[in-house]
């Protein structure tokens, strides 16, 4: 009997989706701050097999300078935020710069409302994701898990909705199941959860859920590993995004045989 194998692949399987007209093959966005050097920052990125990189237009270098992030992740699709915004003036200058600098009309938006739990604003990123969507960018706000504002922000004309999986940086993991299966089941638009995975099962959760993609920042940057923990974040979308399309089995409060009873030995 042959009993050889296929070696597994090492990068996930490809599974593109679109956003605003642009095809993603990667379902992992991947941030950029916190790590211990640019360097881990770079090697992180290209271990993670992520396209789109997201990092704060108020921290990045804009100048062109050799070490810039900008320049170590050339050939990346750039998606610039808003973090540190706190009204949607704010947010929206934010992007109006990124757009001059980096040539770019990708923003995520950002707009805090509370500095000890990160939460959104609401009411001022409405305002900020109606401004910018008639200014012809192609905006992805990260909000709160409540179905109603991701389809109220779809509504204005949002590319991707980007609800919270927990509390920004806490590794929390999905804190709202429930909220997120629905987010994800109702919208037309790609859902990309954002802030609070922790570690690969995480990413797996929200992938099963329904999601299109995670966002993931602290819990690569942070970790003792940052490129093995990248590498682990990549595996671990592609393989929820598989379980997700598969469909799991129903869950029974009672054991079902997998084998079948009848003609065992000795029966």
């Amino acid at each position: 009997m042959d009993q050889s194998v296929t070696p597994l692949r090492p990068d996930p399987t490809p599974d593109s989706f679109t956003i605003a007209g642009v095809n993603l093959s990667s379902r992992l966005f991947i941030g950029t701050a916190g790590y211990p050097t640019q360097a881990i920052m770079r090697d992180a990125v290209a271990a993670s097999w992520a396209e789109v990189v997201t990092a704060s237009i108020r921290r990045v270098s804009l100048q062109g300078h050799g070490s810039d992030t900008v320049t170590l992740l050339k050939g990346r699709r750039f998606l610039p935020n808003t973090a540190g915004c706190e009204t949607a003036r704010d947010a929206i200058m934010t992007a109006e710069l990124a757009r001059e600098a980096l040539d770019t009309n990708w923003i995520k938006v950002e707009v805090i409302g509370d500095r000890e739990t990160l939460y959104p604003d609401v009411v001022e990123l409405m305002e900020a994701c109606r401004h910018l969507v008639d200014d012809g960018f192609v905006v992805l706000p990260y909000c709160n898990d409540d179905p109603i504002v991701c389809q109220r922000l779809e509504d204005l004309g949002c590319a991707a909705v980007m609800p919270m999986g927990s509390l920004i940086g806490s590794g929390m993991g999905v804190a709202n199941p429930a909220n997120l299966e629905l987010i994800c089941r109702r919208a037309k638009v790609p859902v990309v959860v954002d802030a609070g995975i922790g570690t690969a099962s995480d990413a797996v959760i929200a992938m099963e859920l329904g999601a299109s993609a995670c966002l993931i920042n602290t819990a690569i940057a942070k970790a003792d590993d940052p490129v093995r923990m990248a590498r682990a974040m990549g595996r671990a979308v592609a393989a929820g995004r598989d379980a997700y399309l598969a469909g799991r089995i129903p869950r029974r409060g009672r054991a079902e045989p997998s084998s079948p009873q009848l003609g065992l030995v000795g029966s």
